[in-house]
């Protein structure tokens, strides 16, 4: 295992900063995801760990110590890639094997005339094969092991690319949006596999992707960039909901929040024409943003969708819809504050165990939401977590 810790990394390339000013510590064991859309540094960021390229500035710890200027070989560090990067004219137990090979015989020594005057040849090939076996049985690809990577299904090269990793034995497991090839069901299955794979090793990981699904479901903590920046650090349900900031609480979530501008007044929060009955102690006439979850918000009225739960007393919203959503077992409805078009709501509702088809929706109708689930923030966006709203004396 390892404890990684990254003070104040910075890099640019050319005129464009790439990451500015990133800390970061990871604990020993820990599953953390680097999350953010395409461009914001995470990759990036990752190579700089892993010593495939270096920092403008900045320092990197394993452990407590220095490797800023430690080759990949010296950090004992494994990086595992998108494209599996496999060497097609090798056997799967040849792929996995060659991280070993690389490390435990000198040059000459893998040569085919040359590797029998290598003193322990055979022992050396003998341990090197044995630790592949293990691993392999691990990742359950023992049966694969002949193969070449053509004969080989996408899932199968992934579980191979991670084998070649492992053998190394590792302080550190990096990984690179290595579910990104693969078909939705197959993401599902390795996602579940990886993370076994985290428990049964121990092993420190940091996994970066695009997927907020991947993150939120495999991490012990997500790390979410943006612009070379840390947004926030925290556990998955946290980062839900307790957001920093409004740009959080877009990222994470589907259907996205919804947020409606409001104004703080005495009796309330005031949100288009509706008064939402709750103490704040914000100062009479300041903006602010209110944040609404999908699921918070329900239909009043519908007997096919279920009612929202809970007591106490609620923002009720007049909608004009514009689409809805049919999964299945629930409805994702979008539409608009009936009297300010221009603000978009998003419901996500489930259906009641009684209905199984599709939910007719009138154009016009009623949401509730407990004030207990809005989410507030200041006008540039950053979360007002004191005070917070709560339920005024005698509110409805």
């Amino acid at each position: 295992m390892a404890r990684l810790t990254l003070t104040d990394i910075r890099k640019s390339y050319g005129g464009t900063e790439v990451l500015r000013g990133i800390d970061l510590t990871v604990a020993d064991g820990e599953f953390l995801s680097l999350v953010g859309a395409s461009g914001c540094g995470k990759s990036t960021l990752l190579r700089i760990i892993s010593g495939l390229e270096s920092p403008d500035a900045g320092k990197i710890a394993l452990d407590g110590r220095d490797v800023g200027s430690a080759t990949p070989k010296e950090r004992g560090v494994a990086m595992v890639f998108q494209d599996y990067a496999l060497y097609p004219h090798m056997s799967v137990a040849q792929n996995m094997a060659m991280p070993l090979i690389m490390a435990r015989l000198p040059m000459y020594a893998r040569l085919p005339g040359a590797r029998w005057l290598t003193p322990n040849h055979r022992g050396t090939r003998s341990g090197v094969a044995a630790q592949v076996e293990r691993v392999a049985r691990q990742l359950r690809i023992d049966h694969l092991l002949d193969r070449r990577p053509a004969q080989l299904s996408g899932g199968q090269r992934q579980r191979v690319a991670l084998g070649r990793a492992l053998v190394r034995d590792p302080s550190l497991f990096l990984m690179d949006e290595p579910l990104s090839n693969l078909d939705a069901k197959l993401r599902v299955e390795v996602r579940r596999e990886i993370v076994e794979l985290h428990r049964a090793s121990g092993l420190t990981f940091v996994y970066v992707t695009h997927d907020q699904t991947e993150a939120m479901t495999m991490s012990d903590r997500v790390a979410l960039l943006r612009d070379g920046r840390l947004l926030q650090v925290a556990a998955p349900g946290t980062l839900y909901a307790d957001p920093a900031s409004v740009e959080v609480a877009r990222f994470v979530g589907t259907p996205e929040i919804s947020l409606l501008p409001a104004v703080a007044e005495p009796g309330g929060l005031r949100i288009g024409t509706v008064l939402a009955p709750c103490a704040h102690g914000l100062t009479s006439g300041r903006d602010v943003i209110v944040g609404l979850r999908p699921e918070a918000l329900a239909p009043v009225g519908m007997p096919a969708l279920q009612s929202p739960g809970g007591r106490g007393p609620r923002l009720r919203l007049e909608l004009a819809v514009e689409a809805v959503e049919d999964l299945g077992a629930e409805v994702v409805i979008h539409a608009r504050l009936r009297d300010f078009p221009d603000l978009a709501v998003r419901m996500r509702s489930q259906k009641t165990l009684e209905r199984t088809g599709p939910v007719p929706l009138p154009d016009h109708l009623t949401a509730e939401a407990p004030l207990s689930a809005l989410l507030m923030f200041d006008a540039e966006g950053q979360r007002l977590r004191d005070p917070a709203p709560v339920q005024m004396a005698g509110a409805q």
